[in-house]
C-alpha cells in the first residue's frame, strides 16, 4: 500500500516527483500523491498532467501522452481517450490559494484524499520571495511586515495542516534566506522551529482558529545533512540553524543550490533518521551535452541563421583593449571560424532526437519512447548582447569561471547606469553569467524568466541562454516530464520547483519512519472527521 502524501505549495511537482518515483518491488510506488495544492494556473496545468502520467504504473504510459508532447494530439484529446485517470488526476491536483480558500474545504478535501489513513506525509514550501535575501535587498527592507506582506506567514498554512490532521512525517522547503529574515517580534526561523515542533500548541494562540479539538503530539525537527550535535537545550537535540541547509551540488544535484529543508517525525514515532550522503559535484556538461544543438533567435532584428551568424562575426575582437586577456581573444577566434547552422534552428516545445542520454544518471532522466526532447527552444536576444555571450562563453571555456563586468571590454559594458559602481565596488559586477561546462551549475531560479544574462550556455558555437528543458535538466526533471504555458511561464515552474532527485534522495531517508515498528497513531479531530 503506497504511502498518501498531500503537497501544497506545490508548483509544478519536483518535491511530489521525487517521492512518487520511489519504487519497490515490481515498480510498486512507495508514496503516492494523494492531493497537491497549487495556486499558479500554468504550473496546476503541469501538476495535472504529470498526477495523468502517474495514474499508469511506471514506465506504462499511454502512447497517447507521447502523441501530446509531440504535439500530434490535443490535451483535451488526451483526456478525453482516458477519462477516468484524467477524472482522477483532476482530483488529485487542485488549483487553489491557501489562505483565500476557507479552511474547511482545504480540511474536507485532505480527509478525503487520505481515505481514512492516519500515517502520511506532508510536503511542500511556502512561497518563498519574501524570505529571499536578494529580495529584500531590492525591498530594502531589514525587518519583515506580516501586514504588508501576506508571504511572510504562509507558513502557517502549513503549520495548521499539521496540528489539524497530525500527519506522521512533513518535509518542508524554503530559501536559505530564512535563516536571517525576521519581523520585529522575532527573528522567523526561530518561531517557525518552535512552532513546527508544537503545532496545536502555536495555533491555541490563534484568535480566529476554528473551534476544533487539537490531538496533535507534536514533532521533532531533524536536519537532512547532519546528526544531532550530543548538547541538548531544555531536554531538546540541538542543531544550529545552519544545519538545515542542504548543498544541493554535495549529493549528487548539477548545481549549487542551498536551500533549508527541514524533516518533522511525529513525537509518537519511535524514529531517528539518517543524513544524506555525499555525492562528487555534477559538471553541467554532463546533464546537457547530449541535447540538440541550437541557435538563438533575435529579439529586434529579422530572425534568420544568416543574420544571426553575421551579427556574432561583428565582435570586434581588439586584444590591446585587454592584453591580459590575450588566450581568451584567441578563442573567439577560434570559435568564429566554427560557427555554422544548427539542424533544428531555434529550437521548438518537440524536437525529434535519438541521441538523448544523460552522461549522469541515464536511468533517471532517459525515456526512449519520447524518441525526442520536450521544451528545447531558445530565446531570441538583442545583438549587442549577443556579443557579450559570445565573450562570456569563450571566457568561460579557456578560464573555466564566468567573467566579471571588468573582465569585459569596455565596448562590451551594458548599458547601465550604475556600470561604474558594478566596475569599482564589484557590486552587480555579474550581472552576465556564463555557466561553466566542467562545474555544477549556479542556482537555477525563477529569475531566468525575465532574462538569460545570468545563465548563458557554456558553449560559444550556441551564443545563447539555456532552454527550458536545459534548465529542468540541471533541476533534475525527468525528460519525459513536459511545462505546460508559455516559455516565460515554463522557466517560472522550472526555477520555483525542488530538483526531483534530491527529494528522492530524501524519499528514501523518509520511508524507514513508515516501517517503525511500532508507530503509534493519533486520532483524527472528531470535529473534522464528522465534517
Amino acid at each position: 500500500m503506497a504511502i498518501p502524501v498531500i503537497d501544497i505549495f506545490a508548483g509544478p511537482g519536483g518535491l511530489g516527483e521525487g517521492f512518487s518515483a520511489l519504487s519497490g518491488g515490481k515498480k510498486q510506488r512507495k508514496f503516492k500523491i494523494a492531493l497537491s495544492i497549487e495556486k499558479d494556473g500554468e504550473a496546476h496545468k503541469t501538476l495535472m498532467l504529470r498526477s495523468f502520467f502517474r495514474q499508469f504504473p511506471a514506465g506504462e504510459a499511454p502512447d497517447d501522452y507521447y502523441a501530446f508532447v509531440r504535439g500530434e494530439i490535443s490535451i483535451g484529446q488526451l483526456y478525453k481517450n482516458h477519462p477516468e485517470q484524467a477524472e482522477t488526476a483532476r482530483e488529485e491536483a487542485w488549483q487553489a490559494t491557501l489562505g483565500e480558500i476557507p479552511n474547511a474545504e482545504v480540511d474536507r478535501r485532505i480527509i478525503s484524499a487520505l481515505q481514512g489513513e492516519r500515517n502520511w506525509l506532508l510536503i511542500g514550501g511556502p512561497p518563498c520571495q519574501a524570505y529571499s535575501v536578494v529580495g529584500r535587498s531590492r525591498r530594502q527592507e531589514t525587518v519583515l511586515d506580516a501586514s504588508k506582506d501576506h508571504r511572510v506567514e504562509l507558513y502557517k498554512q502549513y503549520l495548521r495542516i499539521l496540528a489539524v490532521h497530525s500527519p506522521a512525517v512533513f518535509v518542508m522547503e524554503n530559501v536559505k534566506g530564512i535563516l536571517s529574515a525576521k519581523t520585529k517580534e522575532s527573528p522567523i526561523f526561530s518561531r517557525i522551529l518552535k512552532d513546527l515542533s508544537d503545532p496545536a500548541e502555536a495555533f491555541l494562540e490563534e484568535e480566529d482558529f476554528p473551534d476544533v479539538e487539537l490531538r496533535c503530539p507534536g514533532y521533532k525537527i531533524y536536519s537532512l545533512v547532519n546528526h544531532p550535535q550530543s548538547l541538548e537545550l531544555d531536554g531538546k537535540r540541538f542543531y544550529s540553524h545552519r544545519d538545515f541547509i542542504i548543498y544541493a551540488e554535495k549529493h549528487g544535484i548539477p548545481q549549487t543550490r542551498h536551500r533549508v529543508i527541514l524533516l518533522g517525525i511525529r513525537n509518537d514515532i519511535a524514529f531517528t533518521p539518517d543524513v544524506l550522503e555525499q555525492a562528487d559535484q555534477v559538471p553541467l556538461q554532463h546533464v546537457i551535452q547530449d541535447l540538440p544543438r541550437l541557435r538563438s533567435g533575435l529579439s529586434k532584428e529579422k530572425d534568420t541563421y544568416e543574420r544571426w551568424a553575421k551579427l556574432i562575426r561583428e565582435i570586434d575582437i581588439n586584444p590591446a583593449e585587454l592584453p591580459q586577456n590575450a588566450d581568451v581573444f584567441d578563442e573567439i577566434r577560434k570559435q568564429l571560424k566554427k560557427i555554422n547552422p544548427s539542424e533544428f534552428g531555434v529550437g521548438d516545445n518537440y524536437i525529434p532526437w535519438s541521441h538523448a542520454a544523460c552522461q549522469y544518471e541515464k536511468g533517471w532522466f532517459h525515456d526512449p519512447r519520447l524518441q525526442g526532447v520536450l521544451n528545447h527552444s531558445s530565446r531570441g536576444h538583442m545583438p549587442s548582447d549577443l556579443h557579450r555571450y559570445f565573450y562570456a562563453a569563450c571566457f568561460g571555456k579557456v578560464r573555466e569561471t564566468s567573467p566579471k563586468i571588468i573582465d569585459f571590454p569596455k565596448r562590451l559594458y551594458p548599458l547601465h547606469r550604475n556600470i561604474e559602481e558594478a566596475v569599482t565596488t564589484k557590486k552587480f559586477a555579474d550581472r552576465f553569467r556564463v555557466q561553466v561546462a566542467g562545474q555544477p551549475s549556479k542556482t537555477i531560479t525563477s529569475h531566468i524568466s525575465k532574462d538569460g544574462h545570468y545563465y548563458i550556455h557554456p558553449d560559444p558555437e550556441q551564443c545563447r541562454s539555456l532552454t527550458v528543458r536545459e534548465a529542468a535538466r540541471i533541476q533534475t526533471f525527468p525528460d519525459n516530464y513536459f511545462f505546460c504555458g508559455s516559455r516565460t511561464a515554463q522557466f517560472i515552474q522550472v526555477g520555483n520547483a525542488v530538483p526531483p532527485l534530491l527529494a528522492n534522495k530524501i524519499a528514501r531517508l523518509v520511508l524507514p519512519a513508515f516501517e517503525a515498528d511500532p508507530v503509534t497513531t493519533v486520532q483524527e479531530s472528531t470535529a473534522l472527521a464528522e465534517a
